[in-house]
C-alpha cells in the first residue's frame, strides 16, 4: 500500500505544481481515483486526509475535494532542469521514519549523552554494521568497524596516517570528487593518477605505478564512480586485488553507493581479499540523509590503534544520537525497505537517461555511466570546452557541471561535463538530454 499511496501524493502534487488543478478546481471522487490508480479507496482517502492536513486540498461535505490556492494567475517561472544537484531525490527520503528513529534513540541512548562514547562508534551499532555490511558481502567483525562523520572523514584521515608498508604516494582514478583531491591537496601530496571510462582501467599501466613508485595506497570508488558513473567488473577487481596484494600496496575501497548496485552477483573489491589489504568504506548520505553525516570504515588489524588516535583527534567520536538512530534504522527492517526502492527508482532513471542520450547527443560525443542515474560525464567533441558550454545551458535554464575541477592539473580534461539526474524529474530527463545535445551542436558551430 505504502507504494500507491506515495504515488498518488506525488501525483496530486505535480497536478497542483504545473496546475492541471487549478485553484477552487475538483480533484477526482475517491472511487474515481482509485480505480484509475488501481488501488484501495482507504488508499485514496488517506492520501486525501494527508493532503488536507497539509493545506493543499479542501473538503466540502456531500461535493467532495477541491483544490486550494488564490485564482490570481501565476507568474510562469521558467522550468529549471538541474543536472548539477547531485544529493538524494528529497521526495524519495524517508524523513518521516527518521524523525521516529531519532525519537527513539533520545529515549535509548539519554544515558549516552551525557559521556563521552567511544571514539570508533556505539558498540551496538558497530554490530549492527557488521550484520548489515553482510548483504554487500563485506564480511568484517564488529572490532574493526569504524563509525565515522561521513565515509570523508574516513578517506582524510587515511590520507595522513603512515601505513604499515611504509610507503608515501598515493595513486588515484582520473577524475575523482572534489572532497578525495582538496584532502590531497590540501596536505601538499602530489598523488599520481590513473585514468578511468567506459572501458574501465588500464591495468598493465596500474602494475607499472605499482611497481616502481612507493604507492602507499591506491583509492578507488569500485561502483559507480563520481563522476564518471562506470563500475568494475568482478574480474577487474580480482586482478586490482592481486597487483596489490603482489606489490605490497594497499587498495582504499570508496563503495559510497555500493547499497544502489542491482546486480545480484557484483561484489565489492573487499570480498576478494581476506588479507586486510583492502580498506573499504561506505557512505549513507546518498541513500539516506546528507545531513546525516554518517559514514564507516572497514579497517585491518594494523591500521586499529593509529586510526583510533587520529579520530579521537578529529572529533572525538561522531555524535551519538545520529549513532542511535541509524542503529534503530537498520534493525527495524526500514533501510533494507528504503534501498529496494531507490534501487529500483534510480535503475529507472539510469535507463532513461542512457536512451536519452543515444537518441539527442550528436555523433562525435560520447557518455560514460548512467547506471545508476546518480553520475555519469559527457565528453563533448574536439576542442569545445566544458565551462562555455556550462554557460551557453546556463541561458536555456539547464544547469550541468563542468567536470575540470574533478581532475589534478596535469591529468586536466576540459571537455567532460558531469550530470546527475538524482533530482531530476523522470519525464523531463530526455527534455533536458536534448537542450545539452542542441546546446553542443549550436556551439560546434563557433568551433569549426
Amino acid at each position: 500500500m505504502g507504494n500507491k499511496y506515495d504515488e498518488l501524493i506525488e501525483e496530486i502534487q505535480s497536478r497542483l505544481d504545473d496546475e492541471r488543478l487549478k485553484a477552487g478546481g475538483k480533484l477526482p471522487s475517491i472511487r474515481r481515483f482509485a480505480k484509475e490508480f488501481n488501488c484501495s479507496i482507504n488508499t485514496v482517502m488517506r492520501a486525501y486526509s494527508e493532503l488536507e492536513k497539509a493545506h493543499l486540498i479542501y473538503s466540502v461535505p456531500k461535493s467532495g475535494y477541491f483544490a486550494v490556492g488564490t485564482d490570481m494567475p501565476k507568474k510562469q517561472k521558467p522550468m529549471i532542469i538541474d543536472f548539477v544537484s547531485a544529493g538524494p531525490d528529497k521526495s524519495k527520503m524517508p524523513y518521516r521514519d527518521y524523525q521516529h528513529c531519532m525519537n527513539q534513540a533520545i529515549e535509548l541512548y539519554k544515558e549516552e549523552m551525557f559521556q563521552y562514547s567511544h571514539p570508533l562508534g556505539l558498540p551496538s551499532l558497530r554490530h549492527q554494521l557488521s550484520a548489515q555490511l553482510q548483504d554487500l558481502q563485506v564480511f568484517a567483525p564488529a572490532e574493526r568497524i569504524a563509525v565515522v562523520s561521513g565515509s570523508q572523514q574516513a578517506l582524510d584521515l587515511l590520507v595522513s596516517l603512515p601505513f604499515p608498508n611504509n610507503k608515501t604516494e598515493i595513486c588515484t582514478e582520473q577524475p575523482t570528487h572534489f572532497s578525495f583531491i582538496d584532502s590531497i591537496t590540501s596536505r601538499g601530496l602530489k598523488p599520481i593518477g590513473i585514468e578511468v571510462n567506459q572501458k574501465g582501467i588500464d591495468l598493465n599501466y596500474l602494475e607499472k605505478i605499482f611497481r616502481e613508485r612507493n604507492i602507499k595506497f591506491f583509492y578507488t570508488v569500485s561502483r559507480f564512480q563520481n563522476p564518471t558513473g562506470c563500475s568494475y567488473s568482478n574480474q577487474e577487481k580480482k586482478d586490482m586485488v592481486e597487483l596489490a596484494q603482489k606489490y605490497d600496496v594497499y587498495i582504499v575501497e570508496d563503495d559510497y553507493m555500493g547499497d544502489l548496485d542491482t546486480r545480484k552477483k557484483a561484489d565489492p573489491m573487499f570480498a576478494y581479499d581476506p588479507s586486510g589489504r583492502v580498506i573499504y568504506t561506505k557512505s549513507f548520505s546518498k541513500v539516506l540523509l546528507p545531513g546525516l553525516r554518517l559514514g564507516l570504515a572497514v579497517l585491518p588489524e594494523a591500521l586499529m590503534k593509529s586510526f583510533t588516535q587520529a579520530k579521537f583527534a578529529a572529533d572525538v567520536h561522531t555524535p551519538v544520537l545520529t549513532q542511535g538512530a541509524l542503529e534503530i534504522y537498520l534493525s527495524s527492517g526500514m533501510f533494507k525497505a528504503h534501498i529496494e526502492k531507490l534501487r529500483r527508482q534510480y535503475k529507472k532513471k539510469g535507463t532513461i537517461l542512457q536512451k536519452a542520450y543515444l537518441e539527442h547527443l550528436p555523433p562525435n560525443t560520447s557518455f560514460t555511466g548512467g547506471d545508476s542515474g546518480f553520475y555519469s560525464t559527457v565528453v563533448l567533441p574536439g576542442r569545445m570546452k566544458a565551462k562555455n558550454l556550462v554557460k551557453h545551458l546556463q541561458k536555456k535554464n539547464v544547469l550541468v557541471q563542468d567536470a575540470a575541477p574533478m581532475y589534478l592539473p596535469e591529468y586536466l580534461k576540459e571537455n567532460r561535463i558531469r550530470l546527475s539526474v538524482s533530482q531530476v524529474e523522470d519525464r523531463i530527463i530526455a527534455v533536458g538530454v536534448k537542450k545539452i545535445g542542441d546546446g553542443i551542436r549550436a556551439l560546434a558551430h563557433s568551433y569549426f
